[in-house]
């Protein structure tokens, strides 16, 4: 679905904000594409997307070089910024503007996501509506687009708790194996049950891309009142049930991962964690 090879970008001459990025991203997923603020991840999403151009190396996405924004190319792709605008226009003529641009786009689909985030008046005028409402609209069009590839930055930004589930809902009952969903946040809770991978960015390069099997397969994730006499612990935190904590899975056994212990754990102790993933990748 999507190469990534020895891919750098800099805004600025000598200051690298991508420095020799690869990687492989499958179809059919959800991806998490996770890291701190200002670490360069929207800038990752668009040069993905063709909205910036790399000073080097390579993108294949579907068979298309993005930076090329050829048609067939922008037909499979939906990209939805974290910041973005609107016209002034109703949600009815939203649709009949932008929906022409994606030949498999379905108005009952789009109508239908709204309905589940109990968006009922489609005469509503887009740009008075508040901020998490716009986006629910923007992320419903996205979906209803039945674009192959779509790529949303911070899409929980803005939207309540109740609508964060919603979210999380309605994006699971959309996916199919011909579609793929990249999500970045630094909000890393919100993906709780959503992401089938994970990948974190760090210091301009990609430290961790993992499927979720794989790190429950190489890592094991628990909690005990006390973790004194545990050996080969390679992070934890207090909770008010006792202490949850990652070590080694040399015993393989079974258990739930914790996306946000995961990510808090990696930054802790990435050094290790990276080489448990790679050296079971290679074996």
């Amino acid at each position: 679905m999507i190469e990534i090879n020895n891919l750098k970008f800099s805004y600025k001459r000598n200051k690298m904000v991508i420095d020799d990025i690869s990687l492989s991203i499958e179809k059919g997923y959800i991806h998490g594409l996770l890291g701190k603020n200002g670490i360069g991840k929207t800038t990752l999403l668009k040069l993905m997307g063709g909205l910036l151009f790399p000073n080097s190396g390579e993108i294949d996405i579907m068979g298309f070089s993005p930076m090329q924004r050829k048609v067939g190319f922008l037909q499979e792709i939906f990209f939805l910024s974290e910041e973005f605008d609107v016209h002034k226009m109703s949600i009815e003529n939203y649709v009949k503007l932008n929906s022409a641009f994606y030949p498999r786009f379905s108005e009952v689909d789009f109508y239908n996501y709204l309905e589940e985030f109990e968006i009922t008046d489609r005469k509503s005028n887009l740009k008075s509506l508040s901020f998490g409402t716009k986006k629910k609209v923007i992320i419903a069009f996205g979906l209803a687009t039945h674009a192959r590839l779509m790529i949303l930055d911070e899409p929980t930004n803005g939207l309540d708790i109740p609508s964060k589930a919603q979210f999380r809902k309605i994006i699971l009952g959309a996916m199919n194996d011909e579609t793929t969903i990249i999500i970045s946040t630094h909000q890393v809770r919100d993906l709780h049950n959503l992401i089938d991978s994970i990948m974190i960015m760090d210091e301009k390069n990609i430290l961790i891309n993992s499927s979720n099997n794989e790190i429950c397969s190489k890592l094991y994730f628990g909690m005990e009142k006390d973790i004194s006499s545990l050996e080969g612990i390679l992070y934890s935190e207090d909770s008010i049930g006792g202490n949850m904590f990652i070590k080694e899975n040399t015993e393989k056994q079974e258990s739930n991962l914790d996306i946000e212990l995961f990510f808090n754990a990696v930054f802790q102790n990435k050094k290790r964690i990276k080489e448990i993933l790679s050296n079971n990748k290679n074996n």
